[in-house]
């Protein structure tokens, strides 16, 4: 019953993280995909634009991070 414990943690902790990361680099390709297409139609914003990437970028990448905090909480703390 034990094994089945631990297993059933594992799947979960890499759930936790392959999602997580999953959705930080969509969103992340989305964000520069929109970045991409707002620098093709007005190339003066770009000081303005990317500045906006950047903070949509890591506010993405911090999905992941959590993802990955999620996992390790559920390896080490049992």
């Amino acid at each position: 019953m034990e094994s089945i414990h631990i297993g059933l943690i594992c799947i979960g902790a890499a759930l936790s993280i392959g999602l997580a990361g999953l959705g930080a680099g969509i969103g992340i390709g989305s964000i520069g995909n929109a970045a991409c297409q707002g620098l093709a139609r007005n190339p003066e914003v770009e000081p303005k634009l990317m500045k906006f990437m950047i903070l949509g970028m890591a506010l993405a990448e911090s999905v992941a991070i959590y993802g990955l905090v999620i996992s390790f909480i559920l390896l080490f703390f049992k």
